[in-house]
């Protein structure tokens, strides 16, 4: 990966979420590539978008599909997906692949944070320390990015 900003699919079915979430990327240095609110429309844009990360909410307008959209993109199409949900509960133990999750209520500082954070860890393909409070990273990506034995960011 280059110092070119993450290219990111927002996958929401709340329009005024994935408004907020386009804003918010775009005042972390990231560039929204698209949104989609249903499975399908979610895989097609991916494969066609071809983005860096894909922030997927659970629940979408088709139904409780975001895991499977969440492998699928993984799978097909080589993105990074990060859960931003309320539903962690829903979430299986390997996270469906997805590098982590933030949970939903979230704070604009807490997703800044996570995104400046996960684009480092994408880029230099290391973590630069714990991850912040509003991020919780898969068991995956904590051996990925070398945290295993790192004490969490308070």
């Amino acid at each position: 990966m280059n110092d070119q900003p993450l290219g990111v699919l927002i996958i929401e079915d709340e329009v005024l979420l994935a408004t907020e979430l386009e804003f918010l990327l775009e005042e972390a240095g990231c560039c929204s590539v698209g949104h989609a609110m249903s499975s399908h429309e979610a895989v097609t844009l991916a494969r066609d978008l071809k983005p860096d990360l894909a922030l997927i909410d659970v629940h979408l307008c088709d139904g409780p599909t975001g895991v499977d959209v969440a492998r699928r993109i993984q799978d097909d199409c080589g993105a990074v997906a990060l859960f931003m949900t309320a539903n962690v509960k829903r979430l299986p133990e390997d996270f469906a692949g997805a590098c982590g999750v933030i949970g939903k209520p979230y704070s604009s500082h807490g997703v800044k944070t996570a995104l400046g954070y996960l684009s480092i860890c994408m880029r230099e393909g290391h973590a630069p320390g714990p991850p912040p409070i509003a991020l919780t990273l898969s068991p995956q990506y904590l051996a990925l990015w070398g945290l295993l034995d790192m004490p969490r960011a308070g």
